[in-house]
């Protein structure tokens, strides 16, 4: 009888609680959509909320959260404007690719410029983004475009074709010539000469490559690793090569692992029990753990690195001035050819990734209209275009619209307002960087791998008893993933699509020449027919 009346108690208070604070929600629900900020945002008119727009934007920007370190880990591999002359003494020109206090000291400062350029510029792109676009989408400097520039361009250390102040110049030329195509309106008709099957399978296979991304151990839970006879298997593992990435002990053991794991487990009872917000228990739940040295699950291990990573991580606050990145753009060895190839590169790689991702979206947050387009399309490519810009002044990588952002279109973004506060979050992050940079890789992983879950339903509306839709839609989904590369699977899908409409083509030509040939003959025999005028007569 006690233990019941103590229960009793419990539930009333609960309850008393759950409902004051869903009327607190109410209130501020409704204030926010009558103000000029809701019908801005036309809140009401797409059946939405400010708290629910809250919830998506927190949890765009923690699955987003990851690209503030690594974009600058990656860019900052190219050396950036440090060189030979900043390496102590004896120096030389290989000083650069050895251990060099001077080296090393100049690299950090990159890094901490690249940290704020990243953020900055996401906070840029996502606010211009919700204001002129009204639409959900967090931008940043997106994968994939800042290795090229990392590793192809300048090379590591400064090793490749071109220097740093160059390739910079080449995005900011691109991004110019990408805003371009954009204002002429080239971007939307692009877009729709995409087939359908290839468009819908680009929603399946962008969410095959964001839960591929999650299961591996870079940016992820770790499940899947390399290996030197299948090329990819089942790790996990409680120690694995530091170069390689392959197992060497332990397989399905590593501590972190299975902590993502309470994580996912976290976030799929919640979507399944529509619990508001639960990617980001999820994910708050597995960093929390992560953060107490002295666990087999710690961020921040008893080494010289987790030593560093901790202390810095122990400051909160930390504020940091562009030094070496900010408008570094050189067009003095700009008319060679690998400029020009990699300008084209670019260029292609934005028009045809960043066309596909943003329908992607649109598709998943149900804005497409029966024409195949939908509402503020237009400005989100003048958007995604000046946003390159915008990044390459601050010495980053191209700026793309994130296909994380369908975390926050599953959990009920559907305005700008999303993504002005994604924006502002990543502001806020300037100034709290050892937290944001603080968040681990099996943390992030599991809503990658929801996200990916989430956008697999589109695949019930291709026609897969049709081998013209099914081939196209397939080569389209499985490549993405496996070639980790969106526009790769487009360029696919689309090939592939055209290769099996030739005989339709040839078909219909062959009729053309028929009818044509029909006609004429049947002209000529008109003619013929004509009896000639008696002209003596």
């Amino acid at each position: 009888m006690g233990r019941d009346f103590h229960l009793c108690v419990g539930n009333g208070i609960c309850a008393k609680i759950s409902n004051k604070w869903e009327m607190f929600e109410e209130r501020i629900n409704e204030a926010v959509s009558n103000s000029k900020v809701g019908k801005f945002f036309k809140l009401e008119a797409r059946n939405t909320c400010f708290t629910k727009e809250l919830r998506a934007a927190t949890t765009t920007f923690l699955t987003m959260l990851y690209i503030i370190t690594v974009n600058a880990s990656v860019i900052a591999d190219s050396g950036g404007r440090c060189s030979a002359a900043n390496c102590s003494p004896p120096g030389g020109p290989e000083c650069v690719l050895k251990p060099n206090p001077g080296y090393e000291k100049c690299l950090a400062q990159l890094k901490n410029d690249l940290v704020v350029g990243t953020a900055l510029s996401a906070f840029v792109g996502s606010v211009a983004m919700g204001l002129f676009a009204n639409l959900p989408f967090g931008l940043a400097p997106g994968m994939g475009a800042n290795a090229y520039l990392a590793y192809n361009l300048v090379g590591f250390h400064g090793t490749g074709p071109m220097s740093y102040e160059t390739a910079l110049a080449v995005v900011l030329v691109e991004g110019v010539a990408f805003l371009l195509i954009a204002v002429l309106g080239l971007r939307a008709k692009l877009a729709r000469l995409i087939p359908q099957p290839v468009r819908l399978a680009c929603a399946a296979g962008i969410g095959l490559f964001i839960a591929f991304t999650g299961l591996q151990s870079h940016l992820g839970l770790g499940v899947v690793g390399p290996d030197s006879s299948t090329l990819l298997t089942l790790t996990g593992c409680r120690t694995t090569d530091p170069v390689t990435g392959q197992c060497l002990a332990g397989t399905m053991q590593s501590p972190t692992l299975w902590l993502g794991l309470v994580g996912l487990l976290i976030i799929s009872y919640g979507l399944m029990k529509n619990v508001k917000g639960s990617m980001i228990y999820g994910i708050l739940f597995v960093t929390f753990i992560s953060w107490f040295r002295g666990t087999s699950v710690t961020y921040f291990p008893y080494t010289t690195s987790g030593d560093a990573s901790f202390n810095y991580f122990k400051k909160v606050v930390d504020f940091h001035m562009i030094k070496s990145t900010a408008g570094a753009f050189s067009f003095t060895h700009f008319n060679t050819s690998q400029v020009w190839v990699a300008l084209v590169t670019l260029l292609y790689v934005d028009v045809l990734a960043t066309t596909g991702t943003l329908y992607t979206m649109a598709e998943v947050g149900e804005f497409i209209d029966d024409k195949g387009s939908f509402e503020g399309e237009y400005a989100a490519y003048m958007v995604d275009a000046s946003s390159t810009i915008v990044g390459s002044a601050l010495g980053v990588s191209p700026i793309a619209t994130f296909i994380e952002s369908t975390a926050g279109i599953q959990e009920g973004g559907r305005t700008g307002l999303t993504a002005v506060i994604i924006g502002i979050y990543f502001l806020i992050s300037i100034f709290f960087t050892p937290l944001m940079t603080s968040v681990p890789p099996w943390a992030i992983g599991p809503g990658l791998v929801v996200v990916g879950v989430l956008m697999m339903k589109v695949v019930k509306e291709i026609d897969w008893s049709n081998m013209k839709e099914a081939m196209p839609a397939f080569i389209t989904m499985i490549l993405m993933p496996l070639t980790y590369s969106i526009s790769n699977g487009i360029i696919g899908g689309i090939g592939f699509y055209v290769a099996l409409s030739l005989y339709d083509y040839g078909v219909t030509m062959i009729k053309w020449v028929i009818r044509m040939r029909r006609t004429v003959v049947r002209e000529e025999n008109q003619v013929l027919a004509v009896p000639v005028p008696d002209i003596e007569a």
